[in-house]
C-alpha cells in the first residue's frame, strides 16, 4: 500500500510542479472565481463552453500544492465533457473526498482522480482538493457568485 501512496503522492507533486491548463483562456465564454479562506487559497477558472460541452478549462491562482494539483487534474478530467458529465464527475469527486476516513471510498468512475483520495487522511484539506470542483461547479451553474468551501 506504501508504493501506491508513494504513486499518488508523486502525482500530485507533478501536477503542482507542472499544472496542466494554466494560464488565462483567450476565447473563454466565462469564469469563476474559488476562495478557500480557511487557507487562502485563489482561483480563477476560465471555460469555453461550446453549447453543452465545455470546448476548453483553464485556471489562474495561488494556493497549497494540494489546491494546485487538483485544479490540473480536474481541467485534465471534464476537457471535453458535457455540462452534465462535469456536474456528474463534480458529484463522484466530491463524493470521493467526504467519504470519512473509516469508510470505504467508491472510486468508481474517477479515473486518475483517485489520487486525490488520500486527501481524506487530512481533513483540513478537504477543502483545498476541492476547491476547484466547487468553482467548476459555480462556472457551470452560477458563475457570477465566488465559489467558496465552507
Amino acid at each position: 500500500m506504501s508504493d501506491l501512496s508513494d504513486l499518488y503522492q508523486e502525482v500530485i507533486l507533478d501536477h503542482n510542479r507542472r499544472p496542466r491548463n494554466w494560464g488565462a483562456l483567450p476565447d473563454e465564454t466565462g469564469h469563476a472565481e474559488g476562495y478557500n479562506p480557511l487557507c487562502g487559497d485563489r482561483l480563477m477558472l476560465h471555460v469555453k463552453i461550446d453549447g453543452d460541452r465545455l470546448a476548453g478549462i483553464s485556471f489562474e491562482g495561488s494556493g497549497c500544492a494540494i489546491s494546485k494539483a487538483s485544479a490540473s487534474l480536474m481541467t485534465d478530467a471534464v476537457k471535453g465533457r458535457t455540462l452534465t458529465e462535469a456536474l456528474d464527475l463534480f458529484d463522484r469527486v466530491h463524493d470521493m473526498l467526504t467519504t470519512p476516513i473509516d469508510q470505504p471510498v467508491d472510486e468508481s468512475g474517477v479515473g486518475k482522480l483517485a489520487v486525490l483520495a488520500g486527501v481524506r487522511e487530512f481533513p483540513a484539506r478537504v477543502k483545498c482538493a476541492s476547491l476547484a470542483w466547487h468553482t467548476l461547479k459555480s462556472a457551470i451553474t452560477n458563475p457570477h457568485e465566488v465559489a467558496r468551501t465552507e
